[in-house]
């Protein structure tokens, strides 16, 4: 059998650091880890290529060479699967789709041949045995969660250049202990956070570092620490001597809940072993909308003093915000970027509310009769798919404002420098100091470029410049951070540029 595997394009949006990209000349932040996974699960004698549609057209060729198409795309990639889908069936080509878009809408492909939703540890194995009897069903899914013991180590042989992409990825855990209304992944993975053993995880390590990638890994956990039990006592203390031993390879970033700034022990071995970056889902600094939504973990706590705890404690934390909140006053929009400003967070993606099928506010806003859409997947293109109690047109206006007020470039730029110089880079062995700085060495052109595009051509170039000769001369140890952010700054502004 002939398998293509096939990842759709994603939109430009905040996350797609498209226009930062090009500065590092790589064509996406992250390989398809879900369809890698799936691809080890396939027969050994299959033949199997992978086209990521973010780094390399899908072609006519691809299609008529393929037997199956295995596609796999979250919701916010709904537009490109659908084409994608279209052209299979144009080319006369079986389709078998999984993942998140299909898992939360498989009603919405009807052109789609089988359907292999949920986790594929326990429900590809018996569409695999129906289609080699003949008999394969449309429709295969469970309601139960397989142990992560069960999941392979993903094919990342099948990615043909490495070096197209600005991270590699991999999975310790499924699940997540708290059930916010909004978020879709209890309803995905379930509450109980399931996770894989520190062998697992060292295994999959060893073969990105034998397949020869050096530099950024995304633990792509939606909560690293919702085992927090396992992360501290398991997998750190494996992954820090492995690290050690090979000179740090590996810059690791994952993602998060607020209560990791209750445990120093635990953000101490993170940064032991190569964490430098959390995202943070901090959702608002109101709490009758932290209560709305059942962001209980959030609730009655300091957040800005924990956002600085762990900073301080050597992780640069990236945040989530949302406005749009029914117990949301118009107040809320200024609230959003003092916090903001306040503590220190550079990258913060702030979105309005969105109801994605499967949460618990999805059910709400059908059972109250306020729903418009299904969700685009994608909180900062400046729509919501169900109606505001505070009026859309008060949102939107509300919600452009705060853009202005972070993205807008003296604001931006401000809010940088007053970060850095905050900004306590982690203490790290010598030798980890060396392994950063070869790993920058292959990225000398784009600080050439930054000088360009953001020095010369960018109408903003003045408070490049600024935040240039100050990193240079009053801390220069953050200067390679300072021009990452002015980078990320443009493709924020790029991205925002109807709004700013």
């Amino acid at each position: 059998m002939n398998i293509l595997l096939v990842y759709p394009k994603y939109p430009d949006t905040f996350w797609s650091f498209k226009h930062a990209l090009e500065f590092v000349s790589k064509k996406a932040m992250l390989p398809p880890l879900g369809l890698l996974t799936v691809a080890a699960m396939l027969p050994a004698e299959w033949d199997q290529t992978l086209i990521d549609m973010n780094v390399a057209p899908l072609r006519d060729v691809d299609l008529a060479w393929a037997d199956y198409v295995f596609l796999s795309a979250m919701i916010v990639q709904k537009h490109s699967a659908q084409e994608v889908i279209e052209r299979c069936r144009n080319a006369g080509v079986t389709i078998v789709a999984g993942g998140p878009l299909f898992t939360a809408e498989y009603d919405a492909f009807p052109d789609v041949d089988h359907l292999v939703l949920n986790e594929a540890e326990l429900t590809l194995p018996p569409f695999l045995a129906d289609l080699a009897a003949g008999q394969a069903r449309r429709i295969y899914t469970t309601s139960e969660f397989p142990e992560m013991t069960h999941a392979p180590i993903p094919r990342w042989d099948l990615v043909a250049d490495m070096k197209h992409y600005a991270s590699m990825n991999i999975q310790y855990s499924r699940g997540c202990p708290f059930n916010c209304e909004f978020c879709d992944i209890t309803a995905l993975y379930g509450q109980h956070a399931r996770v894989k053993q520190p062998e697992q995880i060292l295994a999959e390590l060893d073969r990105l570092y034998a397949q020869g990638w050096r530099g950024s890994v995304f633990f792509v956990d939606d909560n690293f620490i919702g085992n927090k039990q396992t992360v501290k006592h398991d997998v750190l203390p494996a992954l820090i001597p492995w690290t050690k031993a090979r000179h740090y390879p590996f810059r690791f970033s994952t993602e998060a809940s607020i209560n990791l700034a209750d445990d120093d022990e635990l953000m101490g071995l993170m940064a032991q072993a190569g964490f430098d970056d959390v995202f943070v889902g901090i959702e608002t600094p109101d709490e009758e909308s932290l209560a709305e939504c059942a962001k209980i973990q959030n609730k009655h706590r300091d957040l800005i003093a924990c956002v600085k705890k762990i900073q301080q404690a050597g992780l640069q934390v990236r945040g989530g915000f949302i406005v749009g909140f029914d117990h949301d006053t118009p107040s809320i929009f200024d609230r959003q970027i003092e916090f903001i400003r306040k503590s220190g967070i550079i990258t913060a993606m702030v979105g309005m509310l969105t109801a994605p099928r499967g949460t618990k506010l999805y059910q709400r806003i059908v059972k109250e009769g306020r729903l418009l859409s299904d969700s685009s997947g994608d909180n900062t293109d400046c729509s919501t798919n169900f109606i505001p109690k505070m009026g859309y047109e008060v949102l939107l206006a509300g919600y452009t404002h705060i853009l202005r007020g972070l993205y807008a470039p003296k604001p931006y730029y401000e809010r940088v420098k007053a970060s850095l110089q905050e900004y306590c880079p982690p203490k790290m062995p010598f030798h980890l100091h060396l392994s950063r700085i070869r790993f920058r060495s292959g990225y000398v052109g784009a600080f050439f470029k930054s000088l360009v595009v953001l020095g010369i051509q960018d109408q903003a170039r003045v408070y490049f410049w600024k935040l240039f000769f100050w990193s240079l001369f009053a801390r220069p140890q953050v200067l390679t951070t300072a021009i990452t952010y002015a980078i990320y700054g443009y493709h924020f502004r790029k991205v925002f540029a109807d709004y700013l």
